[in-house]
């Protein structure tokens, strides 16, 4: 036992004369021993306990008055004194459950909750603001109407399949990249301790038993791009648009750039009289630094671009910043051309392949996509970069030239 309960004893009074009760002081009620009605100097009043815990006397607060009545504190006060009758400290007891309370809120989050602050957490290393968007998007308009005000620690897999699987032969690759979104997501979560257990949204070993692979059932999504033998012509037509956006997508195409490595370029970035750009690798998607040759073409283009204060080559109307993705696209509706801006891409890729000699290796390094360690080191000693620069002034010799017929000359003399 932890102590004894120890009250004066007092005269019982009913709930009329507790309620006239309003001097100052501690007033003793009856009916338990050691409960009473505390009247504050401000008149607020409320109830105590005064009793023996272990070997000190404590008062222990029951809840205030009028809303805690006289039965209800008689009711409380028992049940306390049972509590010290059985060895337990009702204070200690109502601190260590205050306390397990703010823990438990600590580590409660809701999925849409833990998805913001993840997404905030890893933005900076995002190559493009467009992609914190589409992780937004994506979660917003598929898990959030499912488990968007679930605490993410009551997660299960039933839910994840009730996210993907309407999706998931449909629109096989939103599902996929969904899938790894969540699993990211799910994985902030546990690493926060807002959740324990295995991901339910992991593929290996778990949801690939329970979904068909992408692979098995994706259609190869193509960006809209123009067939090469139509490039001269639109060109042409092209070089005849009024705009800083055509002039941008002009660029883009010239250098077989991503359009959004072209849309932020900045002067900084290039070495006019050495014909080369520059682009720093946290604006790449390979995430390394990579080295474009400019043609004698790509160059004229930017000594006629308007001077601005702005340190970029195609700034937007607000101040400091670059035009948007939708610029260039809106250039190709307006001139009711069937192609997007990253589709060029592709056709830089198919005349490369099929209209010279250039090796593959080549045209992929001008693409800025992944390639062997072997070529690593050989672009490391300039020969690959020297092969681009040619490749790129072929390609911009091709971008000026019209065919009237498919019959088209090969560019194979140089390379």
């Amino acid at each position: 036992m932890m102590g004894t309960v120890m009250g004066r004893k007092a005269k019982e009074l009913s709930p009329l004369e507790v309620g006239r009760l309003k001097t100052p002081g501690m007033h003793f009620v009856g009916g338990v021993a050691g409960l009473a009605l505390q009247v504050s100097p401000s008149g607020a009043r409320s109830w105590i306990l005064r009793a023996m815990v272990g070997t000190k006397r404590r008062d222990i607060g029951l809840g205030g008055f009028p809303d805690v009545t006289l039965a209800g504190a008689k009711d409380k006060a028992r049940a306390a004194r049972d509590q010290i009758i059985n060895g337990i400290d009702p204070v200690a007891e109502r601190q260590a459950n205050r306390s397990a309370l703010i823990a438990a809120e600590g580590t409660t989050v809701t999925f849409e909750k833990a998805a913001d602050l993840f997404i905030k957490a890893k933005a900076s290393e995002w190559s493009n603001v467009k992609h914190a968007a589409q992780w937004r998007a994506t979660v917003d308009t598929y898990a959030y109407p499912v488990i968007g005000k679930m605490l993410v620690r009551d997660i299960a897999t039933s839910h994840i399949l009730e996210i993907l699987e309407p999706i998931w032969t449909t629109k096989t690759e939103t599902a996929s990249r969904l899938r790894g979104r969540l699993e990211n997501i799910l994985d902030w979560a546990k690493g926060r301790d807002y959740r324990t257990g295995d991901n339910p949204a992991m593929w290996r070993g778990h949801l690939e038993h329970q979904l068909a692979k992408p692979s098995k059932i994706a259609e190869v999504e193509h960006h809209l791009a123009l067939h090469y033998i139509e490039l001269g012509d639109f060109m042409t037509k092209l070089r005849k648009q009024e705009g800083i956006g055509a002039k941008a997508l002009e660029f883009t195409i010239l250098t077989a750039t991503r359009s959004g490595e072209s849309r932020g370029a900045q002067w900084p970035e290039f070495d006019l009289d050495a014909a080369i750009w520059t682009i720093p690798k946290e604006r790449m998607k390979t995430k390394k630094e990579h080295r474009v040759p400019l043609s004698s073409t790509a160059i004229a283009l930017l000594k006629e671009l308007p001077k601005t204060d702005s340190v970029y080559l195609f700034s937007g109307s607000k101040a400091g910043s670059i035009i948007s993705d939708m610029t260039m696209s809106a250039v190709l509706k307006r001139m009711k051309v069937e192609a997007v801006p990253h589709g060029f891409r592709s056709t830089f890729r198919d005349w490369a392949s099929e209209c010279t000699n250039y090796p593959r290796e080549v045209a992929e390094m001008a693409l800025a996509h992944a390639i062997g360690d072997k070529v690593e080191a050989a672009y490391r000693r300039g020969d690959l970069f020297e092969k681009r620069r040619r490749m790129m002034a072929d390609w911009a010799k091709f971008c000026g030239m019209a065919y009237a017929s498919a019959d088209v000359v090969p560019i194979n003399a140089r390379a």
